[in-house]
């Protein structure tokens, strides 16, 4: 690490006031105050004169981002990794049917995959629980605990 870490109250560490903005940026504003609406009608009329740059910048704003539809699956409730298993199949077979997309069946299993790991430690937990309740001695001199 080069320098002196940061510290709380150094005063060569503050950076720029909150609410505060850019010069340059308020510069072309300024500059740019009362044409937007002369630019923005030069923009559009470029546009249907067919410039390809104006014409994506228009329709950049004219219309949202696509996203996705949801996609609709039924998976029975997932509480085992057993189950975890089972449902993982369900959303191969789907893709392998045309029921889902593989790009949706591989977010449904990166979920799946998510509770998985949820469960397992889960697991791991209820385990070492039972064994501190037990009164689990641990291992001593290389024993193991049987």
């Amino acid at each position: 690490m080069r320098g002196k870490p940061f510290e709380p109250g150094n005063t060569c560490g503050r950076g720029r006031p909150k609410g505060s903005r850019n010069q340059a940026t308020i510069a072309l504003q300024h500059m740019l105050d009362g044409h937007g609406e002369a630019i923005t009608k030069k923009c559009a009329l470029m546009a249907l004169q067919g410039d390809p740059v104006a014409l994506r910048l228009c329709m950049d704003r004219l219309l949202a981002p696509r996203r996705e539809p949801p996609a609709k699956f039924r998976l029975a409730p997932v509480t085992t990794a057993g189950e975890v298993a089972a449902a993982v199949d369900a959303v191969l077979q789907a893709v392998a049917a045309g029921r889902l997309t593989p790009a949706e069946g591989e977010r449904i299993a990166a979920i799946l995959e998510g509770r998985r790991r949820v469960i397992e430690t889960e697991e791991h937990e209820r385990r070492l629980q039972k064994l501190e309740s037990q009164g689990g001695r641990g291992n001593r001199d290389g024993e193991r605990d049987e």
